[in-house]
């Protein structure tokens, strides 16, 4: 594990696309006949880039945008609804990573409103050990601990989601600053 000006790297550009071909090889073999990728912007976006051009099968990507997580109460709303209608669809939702499970478990739910043939998980990082709603993930790339997750779309008030890696912040050190790892993380 490498360090930078106080951040961790903790998955490289090789690990991230390691595990990106796997999951893409995982979701080819268990949907021959095709897949929908549904992404939940922004932060999935260069993961589920990176694992559409590793899907082997006929793949469409579509994309939900929801509201911010709002601390204390819990709800979220789509914000930008899909362009494909899933019903009779096999649809894998994928995310950047699966914490709490109330993000995933609403949207979860309003998918499956819709109808879809199957609906299934796909995640970068799986944080267990934060989860409050029970979620099944059936394609995970990584467990992650509890540690605040920088890169790869992975942000903290907008910042560092265009880095090619994983690194993991100091979260006293960013609320303070957003900027904090800025100089370290960007080679500046």
């Amino acid at each position: 594990m490498t360090e930078r000006g106080g951040a961790r790297i903790l998955h490289d550009r090789d690990a991230l696309a390691r595990t990106v071909a796997r999951l893409g090889e995982e979701l080819s073999d268990a949907y021959p006949d095709g897949v929908l990728l549904v992404a939940v912007l922004k932060g999935s976006l260069p993961f589920v880039a990176d694992l559409a051009r590793r899907v082997t099968v006929p793949c469409e990507v579509d994309f939900l945008g929801i509201s911010t997580y709002t601390e204390g109460t819990g709800r979220v709303r789509i914000v930008k609804d899909l362009d494909h209608d899933v019903h009779d669809r096999s649809v894998v939702l994928v995310e950047d990573i699966v914490d709490t499970g109330l993000t995933c478990t609403y949207i979860l739910g309003e998918l499956r409103r819709r109808g879809p043939g199957s609906l299934e998980v796909c995640t970068l990082f799986d944080r267990r050990v934060r989860r409050i709603v029970p979620v099944t993930v059936r394609f995970s790339g990584f467990e992650a601990t509890d540690d605040l997750l920088l890169g790869y779309g992975l942000d903290v008030a907008g910042r560092y989601r265009n880095l090619p890696f994983v690194a993991a912040g100091d979260p006293r050190t960013l609320e303070t600053d957003p900027d904090a790892y800025v100089g370290a993380l960007y080679g500046r």
